[in-house]
């Protein structure tokens, strides 16, 4: 065989061999680095929901907390206590007096059950002249009213089968209260440090698309911010004034109504939660208080329509169905403080999505909306 051949050769098995080397060692190395960032979740699952809500959280206040820095003279960690302070409050007035609310009934009632008095005041008349379900809750009504203990039996089964999940409900609600406590923390240390957060967020988005890192991002934010306004926003504040027409017409247990119609509104499904409310007060309450109660609820159910052209922001407005299916899964996979993460992740994961099939460029209409 000639020189030439057997150096050829012997170049080919060298160049091979290298191949294979670098091959293997990227191999190892990017094992290594699954390895290293699957132990890195592991260990940081217990709080990747509050990580997620706390970065949800500030995102949403970033202009507010931006406008109080400005108003205070630049001072970064005064704006942001101030602003966590202000969150936890809003969080822990209704908390207190929906907790005040329950604490009274139970007192209530067991006064009532150690005095022997009656409980469940009488149905009444037009209760019963009511199509399909009149005479079905004219009796059951009446039994409660006037037998207590064996309405109670007659519907054993139903009620054991309720309180265990009455019980877990109110478990995850007190684990929610925390969660919410300790996100809003956490958002007001991720507002203290703004600006080395955004120098982060810019260079993963840099990575993540390129040139065009700084439009997603964006696109990102406004979207966030667009759920957490225009959707969850208008749910709190539709629930504020549902929870003070519950308060104000007597409706029993208004802190449970208020807590229902809360989740019922993030889901899009506010107006139909308050129906039950309309009839239980046609039903018990004069036909004056019923008249003003049924306004006042189709003021709340409506008020959406004002509210959302107000705060959602242009161009990144969201599919109800996105909110639905993110708000439902969220809550079955994380609980309660799902129901609001779930939203805006899928929200904004749906918008990065279309924005990319799009062209993830100028001819966005994605994009070309963020930037106007």
């Amino acid at each position: 065989m000639p020189v030439e051949q057997v150096l050829l050769q012997h170049e080919e098995d060298k160049t091979s061999k290298d191949h294979i080397r670098r091959a293997l060692e990227v191999s190892i190395h990017v094992g290594l680095l699954l390895l290293l960032t699957a132990a890195c979740l592991l260990i940081l699952r217990p709080f990747l929901l509050l990580i997620a809500w706390g970065i949800i959280i500030a995102i949403a206040g970033y202009p507010a907390y931006r406008s109080l820095r400005d108003l205070i003279g630049g001072r970064s960690g005064l704006a942001a206590l101030i602003c966590s302070v202000f969150l936890i409050a809003v969080l822990i007035i209704p908390v207190v007096l929906l907790a005040g609310s329950l604490v009274e009934g139970i007192q209530t009632l067991a006064a009532r059950l150690k005095e022997g008095t009656q409980i469940v005041p009488p149905p009444p008349p037009r209760i019963a002249t009511w199509p399909i379900i009149g005479i079905p809750l004219n009796n059951a009504w009446e039994l409660a009213s006037k037998n207590l203990s064996a309405a109670i039996r007659n519907f054993a089964p139903q009620i054991k089968a309720a309180i265990p999940a009455l019980l877990v409900a109110s478990a995850g609600v007190g684990l929610a209260v925390l969660q919410w406590i300790l996100s809003i923390v956490l958002a007001g240390v991720l507002l203290a440090k703004a600006a080395t957060g955004a120098k982060v967020a810019h260079s993963l988005a840099n990575r993540l698309f390129g040139d065009k890192g700084s439009e997603f991002e964006e696109l990102a934010g406004a979207t966030v911010r667009s759920v957490t306004n225009g959707i969850i926003g208008v749910a709190l504040i539709q629930t504020t004034f549902a929870s003070l027409g519950f308060l104000v017409a007597g409706m029993p247990a208004a802190g449970l109504w208020g807590m229902i119609f809360l989740f019922a509104a993030v889901l899009q499904l506010g107006g139909p939660i308050l129906i039950p409310a309309v009839i239980y007060m046609f039903a018990t309450a004069s036909t004056t208080k019923a008249v003003i109660f049924l306004v006042w609820c189709l003021i709340v159910g409506l008020m959406d329509n004002v509210l959302k052209p107000l705060l959602l922001g242009r161009g990144v407005a969201v599919p109800t169905a996105v909110v639905f299916l993110g708000a439902i899964g969220g809550f079955v996979t994380m609980g309660i403080i799902g129901l609001f993460v779930g939203a805006t992740v899928l929200s904004v994961g749906y918008k990065l999505f279309i924005a990319w099939v799009e062209g993830a460029g100028d001819n966005s209409p994605q994009l070309r909306a963020v930037a106007q």
